[in-house]
């Protein structure tokens, strides 16, 4: 068992050493111009600043955390759960850092190749994104398996050992990152949408300046924003997303072994808490090699080049997955049980692969959804917003039917490990799922530079279609996470009804239904202050771009240099200031309602989830399908840039921005941690 664990281990430290190759081939790409590289200095500087000024908020809050829950824990003699909270929050920072660094330095380097090539502009944003993933899936592996054969030497492998010790140890693991993952994303995507609200409304709509115009004080913010929303926050909320799928299906592999195979032998039910890890492992080496598959040519469609690579991966893993399952269970290819675990895995993946094909019809450029919205810009703002929120309420249909498929099957098949299996068959390969994820702020910011550095109408031409397809790529993976989110909760749940000895639930009972009740107004209170803090801090930058434009003689003109550091600035400072009270109220009210009642927690979890994957699919498609609408109108549409119409789409697009960039994203880490937070606690209030 230790050597299995031990070459899992080994595939994390690949992923790692993959993507130390990948930086290095984005370092050594060309720069471009003196000015792209001033630029681009800005962008990175006031990136890794903000990176520094957030992490110092979350060392603090990490250390007190885990404080809490050393003591907790003190009088079970487990609190070496406080490490595993330490070291998941720490591979959550780290993954964000790697990935924000190298994706500070592929954004200029992506808009110099764009220069020469649409191939060579999106091998350098690939290349810089796919560093990000093998980074959280690297780092989330050796902090898995490192922990696991520590407290496996400590404890051993006994099945009381590894299922009443070692996986409630490992839960901290996920705690830790989701809390970072959380923090992440709402502190990134408020940064993000104050500087993007800011830079759309009196630059755009006020000023009538063009996209990433240099005389616009809040460009550099919104650039950098792109990075601490999208590379740095989704790589936080994919790594949690991973981590707690991997968990959620190992914490029920003895159960799933002993009572529904029949299994008695100790060692052999734990091969089934091993199996995650190991599928898990196998999907970084297909990643790896999916990694190639992305390739277009002049006057080709990114979007296909990227496809190739993503849903690639998915028909590779299914064969792997199979001989993984068999070899690691010591069962026949054609044993029912082996298929039924299979069959599990691959209704996940392919439940990924639908909500991800939807989510591109709905949120993608030249599909009717979005043109519609393009259409309804020619009669004001007020029909854009209707039209985008019609959008946004439908495109929930396909996805949650896909999810409730894929959980009634997999429970058919293999019971609640079934579900926890497919929920860790959407993110398997998450390695290139998020490669291709991060390479859109990559490519949004090289046409930021590409604008910004008076770049032939040609170079911006080529970043604005790898941009637009980055819409939809960010699109897709927040349903990849948003699906596995319901799926991968579900798994924790039953591990918390285990835990705190809950044998049923029962909707008719009063305390239940209330907790049902208050989970299912949680996602409301929170995504309003997350758009609360977003409304503020676009206040605040408003206030400053126009007081700019005011202030500084010759700046419309472009004879006097705006003050880019006083944007960025302001939204480091608001993001940082209103972060926290999100995150707190997602921590609290498991920890409330639990020491109230386990049976009232129980309805929380399940209030929480139903209400939250709905609206994060709608939030993220919709906000989506307004960027895109607007995209297509500024590639020509309806008149163009410029028009009334244009005008139109901006407001809708400026709406939609903290619904798919800080709201809705951050809805799955939500659902997430309440249910990891409620399986930390459990053994303490059974």
């Amino acid at each position: 068992m230790t050597t299995i664990v031990a070459a899992v281990l080994g595939a994390g430290v690949i992923a790692l050493v993959f993507a130390w190759f990948k930086a290095q081939s984005v370092a050594r790409a060309e720069v471009g111009t003196e000015r792209m590289a001033e630029i681009a200095g800005y962008i990175r500087e006031g990136a890794m600043a903000f990176l520094a000024a957030e992490y110092r908020v979350l060392a603090v809050f990490v250390v007190a955390v885990a404080v809490m829950l050393a003591g907790g824990y003190w009088a079970r003699g487990t609190s070496l759960i406080a490490l595993s909270f330490v070291v998941g929050a720490t591979c959550s920072g780290l993954a964000g850092f790697f990935g924000m660094r190298v994706a500070t330095l592929a954004n200029v380097r992506t808009t110099a190749a764009a220069r020469n090539s649409l191939n060579e502009g999106l091998n350098v944003a690939f290349a810089g994104g796919s560093v990000m993933g093998m980074c959280v899936v690297g780092l989330g592996i050796i902090g898995l398996s490192s922990l696991l054969l520590l407290y496996t030497g400590m404890y051993g492998w006994g099945v009381e050992d590894v299922t009443e010790t070692v996986l409630t140890l490992l839960s901290g693991f996920s705690l830790g990152a989701s809390s970072i993952a959380l923090f992440a994303r709402v502190g990134g995507g408020i940064y993000t949408k104050a500087a993007d609200v800011g830079a759309d409304l009196v630059g755009k709509v006020e000023a009538g300046l063009p996209e990433d115009d240099p005389r616009n004080p809040a460009a550099i913010a919104d650039c950098v924003g792109d990075n601490v929303g999208d590379v740095a926050g989704m790589g936080a909320d994919l790594f949690e997303s991973y981590v707690g799928a991997i968990i959620g299906a190992m914490i029920l592999g003895v159960p799933f072994a002993a009572n529904r195979l029949g299994i008695t032998d100790g060692s052999e039910q734990v091969l089934y808490v091993v199996l995650p890890l190991v599928l898990a492992a196998l999907g970084i080496i297909v990643s790896i090699g999916c990694t190639f598959l992305v390739r277009t040519s002049e006057g080709g469609n990114p979007q296909k080049a990227l496809n190739m690579g993503e849903f690639g991966s998915v028909a590779i893993m299914i064969p792997v997955a199979w001989v993984a399952i068999a070899l690691t269970t010591g069962n026949a290819y054609t044993d029912p049980d082996t298929l039924r675990i299979l069959g599990a895995m691959v209704l996940g993946l392919v439940g990924g692969v639908v909500i991800a094909l939807a989510t591109e019809h709905y949120t993608a450029t030249g599909t009717k959804p979005v043109n519609e919205i393009a259409a309804a810009s020619l009669t004001g703002e007020a029909t854009t917003v209707i039209a985008g929120l019609a959008v946004g309420m439908r495109s929930t249909a396909i996805p949650v039917c896909t999810i409730a498929l894929a959980l009634i099957g997999a429970h058919y098949l293999s019971g609640l490990y079934g579900i926890a299996m497919a929920g860790l068959g959407m993110l398997c390969t998450v390695g290139i799922q998020l490669a291709v994820d991060a390479y859109g702020p990559i490519a949004d910011n090289a046409g930021g530079i590409a604008e910004m550095s008076d770049l032939p109408p040609e170079v911006r031409e080529r970043t604005d279609l790898l941009d637009a397809v980055g819409n939809t790529t960010a699109a897709i993976g927040k349903g990849f996470a948003i699906g596995s989110a319901a799926l991968t909760a579900l798994a924790l749940f039953s591990a918390f009804r285990t835990q705190a000895n809950l044998e049923t639930l029962n909707l008719l009972d009063p305390i239940v239904m209330a907790g049902v009740f208050i989970g299912g107004m949680v996602p409301f209170v929170f995504s309003a202050m997350a758009m609360k803090a977003v409304g503020d801090a676009a206040g605040e930058m408003i206030e400053e771009v126009r007081r700019q434009f005011r202030e500084i003689p010759g700046l419309l003109e472009g004879t006097a240099p705006a003050e880019y550091a006083r944007c960025v600035e302001i939204s480091t400072r608001a993001s940082i200031r209103r972060m926290m009270a999100p995150g707190i109220l997602a921590v609290s009210v498991p920890v409330v309602m639990g020491f109230v009642s386990k049976e009232l927690l129980g309805g929380v979890l399940a209030g929480v989830t139903v209400t939250g994957v709905l609206m994060a699919l709608f939030m993220s498609n919709a906000g989506g399908a307004w960027d895109n609408a607007k995209k297509t109108i500024e590639q020509g549409a309806h008149g163009g840039k410029g028009t009334d119409a244009h005008r139109a789409a901006v407001v809708g697009d400026t709406v939609g921005d903290p619904f798919k960039d800080t709201a809705g994203p951050a809805l799955n880490i939500l659902i997430k941690l309440m249910a990891v937070v409620a399986v930390v606690i459990a053994p303490l209030i059974r």
